[in-house]
């Protein structure tokens, strides 16, 4: 990275935080609800960026693109069929959510079930975010923000030395991001990274394909279907390491739910909305948004490929390799804002959640139950500080242990996924449905979970997914029947916070959004593309 592009580097990210500074000033920070929930002020545009941005990181920008170089469009599988969830967000959990005036996923679950199960899942967030997102983020960013732009040469030190830099500097301003604006700052900021992220994505795909061309695009297509068609196939084999196809309107489509649908750090975004339109309208741009992300966060792994004729040992370097080979000189410095600002927005996005999740699920309730708005606020801001600076101080560790340690806090989730989607889904449409019954099918989840992973290593987890999603509706259904609630459960009305109108567009943009799901399927499979 030369000066240039050092300078534009900078550049650009003090003016994207100055326009997310002056986008957000209004907002009051120092109430809980504007800490917390951008004083239910973003619309569709700003939610969109912040859970796109906080969704996506170098993580998948590398990781990804490096499963492609090795498996091909199969992987793609992780960004189109989530737009089938994130619509099921907009028509069915959004609006539910909304209704019950919630502010964490672990509301609901008080308000439908008991306060023990509420803090059950507060605790599992908070735990996961810790150990494993905040500092993963920060790592695996670092990590890739080096290899792609030199950073260890720059400074004339050790690459670890420099990924700890990176990651210090990362969480620092990530911090600084919330304490000074909140929820509303980096959801505007959020804005601009994820236009960026996008056109920068598309760009390297484009040079790329045009490199392949020899200056043509159309020859750089015709190079990768007459070289590679079977990657250009996203219907991977029933035995795949992958995504086997028999998994995706099942253990895939689960998986989803409850990433979309029940995952504080995503949910919250919506839930920060100045009204249910402008929810449901952020939403279905996400779900857009993930079915064309295949486009830069998958397929060019598979024109890196090509380009390295399979030459490259790690499948994580594809990626970084492609951006050295076709981004220009002078564009490194947009490219570095754009890498940084995703980084920053994941890890962000997690940091707010989890200070949400204390501040409102232990602080208030339990070591201040007189505490005033203005002090739970304040609280957030301490908890904010003191797990960015846990994060930081974790994220260079992960360097002694990259593969168990992510692999496990990985496996971890499954702990709690399914059993937590299958509470809220009965929470919802069945009026019987007890605490119990929840305690019982978290515990008989845990159990058999932990036998699988022992017992069933080498089946592909997405299958053990798929069956143990059935397994825990029936637990909860049989307990249901053997000890239903002696009295149907009624919610409170008019609990909501916000004009619960739906956007008027919405049954139309979604059944687009499902049918580009379809045509991309189609797109890439043996009919067309893989031919």
């Amino acid at each position: 990275m030369n000066a240039f592009a050092l300078v534009t580097f900078v550049v650009i990210i003090a003016l994207v935080w100055l326009y997310a500074w002056r986008k957000s000033r209004n907002i009051d920070i120092s109430t809980a609800e504007g800490f917390f929930m951008g004083g239910h002020s973003l619309t569709g545009l700003s939610i969109a960026g912040t859970i796109i941005m906080t969704n996506l990181s170098t993580e998948q920008l590398v990781g990804q693109n490096g499963q492609s170089y090795a498996a091909g469009m199969e992987v793609m599988a992780w960004e189109v069929t989530s737009a089938i969830a994130i619509v099921l967000l907009a028509l069915v959990f959004l609006p539910r959510y909304m209704k019950y005036g919630v502010n964490t996923i672990s509301d609901f679950i008080e308000i439908r079930y008991d306060t023990f199960t509420k803090r059950l899942i507060s605790i599992l967030f908070m735990f996961t975010y810790l150990t494993s997102f905040l500092p993963v983020v920060l790592y695996s960013g670092a990590l890739v923000f080096n290899k792609l732009f030199n950073i260890d040469e720059i400074l004339g030190v050790d690459p670890l030395i420099a990924v700890a830099i990176c990651a210090a500097f990362i969480g620092a301003v990530g911090v600084l991001y919330l304490l000074m604006g909140g929820l509303s700052l980096s959801a505007f900021s959020d804005t601009i990274y994820g236009f960026g992220l996008l056109t920068g994505g598309i760009l390297i795909l484009i040079l790329g394909i045009v490199t392949l061309g020899n200056g043509s695009a159309m020859d750089g297509v015709h190079f990768i279907r007459e070289n590679t068609a079977e990657k250009l196939n996203a219907w991977g084999a029933i035995d795949s390491d992958y995504v086997p196809w028999p998994t995706l309107m099942l253990g895939m489509l689960f998986n989803n739910l409850y990433f979309w649908c029940c995952n504080q750090m995503i949910v919250q975004k919506a839930l920060g909305g100045k009204n249910l339109k402008e929810g449901q309208k952020g939403a279905l741009y996400v779900a857009f948004f993930k079915v064309f992300g295949a486009l830069f966060l998958v397929l060019p792994g598979i024109v890196a490929f090509n380009m390295f004729d399979g030459g490259i040992a790690n499948q994580d370097d594809a990626y970084p390799s492609l951006v050295s080979a076709v981004l220009p000189e002078w564009a490194y410095g947009i490219f570095a804002a754009v890498i940084f600002g995703a980084i920053l927005s994941s890890f962000v996005g997690s940091l707010n959640s989890t200070a949400t999740l204390f501040s409102l699920d232990f602080y208030k309730p339990i070591f201040n139950k007189d505490a005033t708005d203005r002090q739970v606020a304040r609280m957030g801001k301490i908890v904010t500080v003191i797990v960015g600076f846990i994060s930081i101080i974790i994220a260079p560790l992960i360097a002694f242990a990259p593969t168990g340690l992510y692999n496990v806090i990985q496996e971890f989730n499954g702990l709690y996924s399914l059993p937590l989607l299958v509470i809220i889904l009965f929470g919802f449409w069945n009026k019987r449905v007890t605490a119990q019954g929840a305690k019982i099918t978290f515990s008989f989840h845990l159990v058999v979970y932990i036998a699988a992973q022992g017992l069933l290593a080498e089946i592909n987890y997405l299958y053990i997914f798929s069956v143990l999603f059935i397994l825990d509706c029936f637990v909860l259904w049989l307990s249901t029947r053997i000890n239903p609630l002696k009295e149907p459960f009624q919610f409170q009305a008019n609990l909501n916070k916000v004009d619960m109108t739906p956007w008027k567009h919405v049954k139309w943009v979604s059944a687009i959004a499902l049918l580009l799901v379809v045509i991309m399927y189609t797109v890439f499979s043996p009919v067309v593309l893989a031919n």
